[in-house]
């Protein structure tokens, strides 16, 4: 099922802005940081736009639940497209999509057009993730997946670090509506770079050259005239279903943070915005290391041990636990300096689980790594519109931001508990697993 062969850990470090596939990965990296601004700058706002537009915990989190709707259903859709129409053009749809949305967001009046623009957001945002995976796979050697997807997320978790300081630079000079005005207009300058920059396929690109198509992957292109029905769907929603229900776990946690974290040190602590962002910039930073190391870790076990699906699954096992056991003192302890470390250190193992899980799809199954990807993010956007609300519906009726983490703590367990039975353990999994990877998709070369 998975497939890969080991390599230097200087290997990592040859792939830089001096080459075609080196800076296509620097581009994709900077579309993860650009949409998570876009994707949590509400959070950090919201404080603001709640006061402005007479917005209640329960209504807030109702709107910040409306981008999870969309996301949830075009992740396999999304992730389909990529891997018939080919990330390009898919990314180069959303982009717009997400950069307007993004915009528009600064001209709403209440509730309904908040809901309206987000659900809008969430349709832009919807295939991004699986389309990337799917470009990856392709312009990055499979012995370096984990490493590539840590770095990815990590970009996304700068993002979270560095949206509370940015957002509110901005805000306090233009305003919450201009911030997300400015924002979106870079957004769709990332759109007008990758139309020019990338190319589906890594051989048709003017700069690659023959020692870095020797390195990359071949994997087959989408037949002329192929169709939906000719994925192996079945095959791929059976092997990818223990990694969407993992990753749904992750992601209730992750919501919690990239959600309501500005307003939970706002509302439950008295911090003013300022104080807010140096906190949520202190926590998301941690997350920064996190993915890097996650797919760092996974690769080096591979390189020490030679067995690849043991590699993931022990980070992922490590993660969960780890980040249980942090967030438990945010159950008990009041003191800001303490729910401080513990939300920066349980960010930071949750965080873990990124390279490893999300390398998961292009391990078995190259060829459809988007349509498996979008498959396993399925979860992340259930998560996401179950998690906001829930948070704010238990906050609203019990006048408690200590109870919502009981749910995080509980879901982190059965993450580990999925991983540890249902994740393959080894070498010999390959065979007995439901889908063998050469009938899911072929990666030549890797």
């Amino acid at each position: 099922m998975f497939q890969g062969k080991t390599s230097k850990p200087t290997a990592y470090l040859r792939h830089t802005f001096t080459t075609a596939p080196g800076r296509v990965f620097g581009l994709v990296c900077l579309m993860y940081f650009i949409t998570y601004v876009d994707r949590v700058n509400i959070s950090t706002l919201a404080p603001m736009m709640a006061h402005d537009l007479h917005l209640s915990n329960m209504q807030l989190g109702l709107a910040l639940s409306a981008f999870g709707y969309p996301y949830a259903l075009l992740q396999i859709a999304g992730g389909s497209l990529a891997d018939s129409l080919g990330p390009r053009r898919t990314l180069v749809f959303c982009g717009i999509i997400w950069g307007l949305a993004t915009i528009l967001t600064g001209v709403v009046g209440g509730l309904f057009s908040l809901i309206a623009i987000r659900v809008l957001l969430g349709i832009g945002e919807g295939a991004t993730f699986p389309a990337a995976t799917r470009a990856v796979a392709a312009w990055v050697p499979s012995n370096r997946r984990g490493y590539a997807q840590g770095m990815m997320h990590s970009s996304s978790r700068l993002a979270n670090a560095l949206t509370p300081p940015l957002t509110v630079m901005v805000a306090l000079w233009l305003g919450w509506r201009g911030a997300f005005m400015v924002l979106g207009c870079v957004s769709l300058g990332w759109t007008l770079a990758w139309a020019i920059m990338f190319r589906d396929r890594p051989a048709e690109h003017p700069a690659i050259t023959a020692g870095d198509l020797a390195e990359l992957p071949v994997i087959e292109p989408p037949r002329a005239g192929a169709r939906a029905g000719d994925v192996p769907w079945r095959a791929l929603v059976r092997a990818m279903m223990p990694a969407t229900l993992i990753y749904f776990c992750y992601n209730w946690t992750l919501w919690l943070y990239i959600t309501w974290l500005p307003s939970f040190f706002v509302q439950a602590y008295g911090l003013d915005l300022k104080h807010t962002a140096v906190f949520s910039f202190g926590v998301f930073a941690a997350g920064v290391v996190g993915d890097t190391c996650g797919g760092l870790f996974t690769d080096y076990l591979y390189r020490r041990h030679g067995n690849l699906p043991q590699a993931r699954r022990q980070v992922i096992i490590v993660s969960m636990i780890g980040s249980m056991v942090c967030l438990l003192p945010a159950l008990f302890v009041h003191s800001l300096t303490a729910i401080g470390i513990a939300l920066a250190a349980a960010f930071f193992f949750l965080e873990l689980t990124v390279g490893p899980i999300w390398a998961i799809p292009m391990d078995m199954a190259p060829r459809y790594a988007g349509t498996s990807s979008g498959i396993m993010n399925t979860g992340s956007a259930i998560a996401g519109i179950l998690s906001p609300f829930a948070f704010g519906l238990i906050i609203q009726l019990s006048h408690s931001y200590s109870l919502p983490f009981y749910g995080p703590v509980v879901l982190l367990l059965l993450g580990a508990a999925l991983a540890f039975h249902y994740l393959p353990s080894g070498p010999d999994a390959a065979p007995s697993s439901p889908v063998p990877v050469h009938t899911i998709g072929n990666a030549h070369g890797s």
